[in-house]
């Protein structure tokens, strides 16, 4: 009888121990899964971020602008920021677009810009030899011969019966109301015949047609 108790005690006893083994292996198995995943998403989190920051980088180095100045038949003149690799039409666009006058038969809309680039664009009336001045200061040829002055040279004269607002600014004591007046007059009356029609225009007198007279033509 004694024996057969002993041989139960030993009985229970293994068997606790092997149940405490087993719950042991079961809780560090559960342990090492949950670490495990832990160090999966930490590692996928940091390696998503790493990617987003390196497109993020990639993206702003691919994305450059330059500036250039256009003038001339676009309706609205002035500096216009464009994406690095831009061509003149882009230019024009963002100028609001061509006027009815331009002629862009004389210019290369298929020109790759660079940054510092005036564009000039002509009218219908006007033959012109060279459309932009580089950042340099060089004119790029819309035609196979050497322009004679610059874009606005100093002895090109001003062509009052095709300039534009911006043409007509450039004029000494001609500013940006009175260009107005001076386009609206040809709009209204037709085309000049001579220069000194010019002093038909309201606030035109003859003082102000001396200082301007040599400066325009018709």
């Amino acid at each position: 009888m004694e024996n057969k108790k002993k041989i139960l005690i030993s009985i229970m006893l293994i068997t606790i121990i092997i149940v405490g083994i087993i719950v042991y292996i079961i809780n560090n198995k559960s342990n090492d899964e949950l670490n495990l995943n832990s160090l999966i998403i930490e590692n996928g989190t940091e390696s998503s971020n790493k990617t987003i920051k390196e497109n993020v980088d990639k993206a702003e180095e691919k994305v450059k602008e330059i500036v250039v100045h256009i003038i001339g038949e676009v309706k609205k003149s002035g500096v216009v920021s464009l994406e690095e690799g831009a061509r003149l039409i882009d230019a024009i666009k963002k100028a609001g677009g061509e006027t009815k006058n331009a002629d862009l038969s004389q210019v290369n809309l298929a020109y790759k810009l660079k940054d510092g680039d005036k564009i000039y664009i002509p009218n219908k009336n006007e033959k012109i030899t060279e459309y932009i001045v580089q950042g340099n200061g060089d004119n790029t040829v819309s035609v196979g011969e050497e322009p004679e002055n610059n874009l606005k040279g100093e002895n090109k004269k001003v062509n009052i019966n095709t300039a534009n607002q911006e043409e007509l600014d450039t004029l000494p004591g001609i500013g940006e109301t009175t260009a107005q007046k001076i386009i609206e007059y040809r709009e209204t009356n037709g085309k000049f015949n001579k220069i000194e029609d010019l002093q038909n225009v309201k606030g035109i007198g003859e003082s102000k047609y001396s200082e301007i007279k040599d400066k325009i033509t018709v």
